[in-house]
């Protein structure tokens, strides 16, 4: 059911959820995904980890900026009344796993990286980047999943 606010709030909410979506997320994934090359080439060439700390930095200020994304995401669900559907439930369940991911693996396993790399500690670095890797692309495919989810709303009376 439609919310008596009618359909400007909710092109607006929409509008701002799609934008955060591509402006934050897609930063988090591009830097997440470059940082485990970065890292290990640092680590095994005795180079500064100066790019991949950068690249860090960026994944860790966007996933707080993130928040936005599930917030006006719900917001818009609210307003056009499809937050029981399936479709929005599974995907507000993978959001919630990649975000997960991203705070409980990705963050902390770059931090690692970058301490052991401050310490003279690189010995391993393509094991930790291989890993990094791994998470980082379990993160992209949570997000392609709920994007093609989003898109194709299965089942939903509102799709396209």
């Amino acid at each position: 059911m439609r919310s008596p606010k009618g359909p400007a709030v909710t092109k607006l909410l929409l509008s701002i959820h799609v934008l955060a979506s591509i402006l934050v997320v897609g930063p988090i994934a591009v830097a997440a995904s470059m940082f485990p090359r970065y890292a290990r080439q640092a680590g095994e060439e005795g180079r500064p980890f100066a790019a991949a700390a950068l690249l860090h930095r960026i994944c860790a200020g966007y996933a707080i900026v993130g928040v936005a994304v599930p917030v006006f995401g719900i917001a818009t669900g609210a307003q056009l009344g499809v937050l029981t559907d399936a479709w929005l439930i599974v995907s507000i369940v993978l959001t919630a796993i990649a975000a997960a991911i991203l705070a409980l693996a990705i963050l902390p396993g770059q931090e690692s990286m970058i301490e052991a790399s401050e310490k003279g500690e690189g010995a391993d670095m393509a094991r930790a980047a291989a890993r990094l890797s791994g998470l980082t692309g379990a993160f992209n495919l949570l997000w392609a999943v709920v994007v093609v989810l989003m898109i194709v709303r299965p089942g939903s009376t509102t799709s396209a």
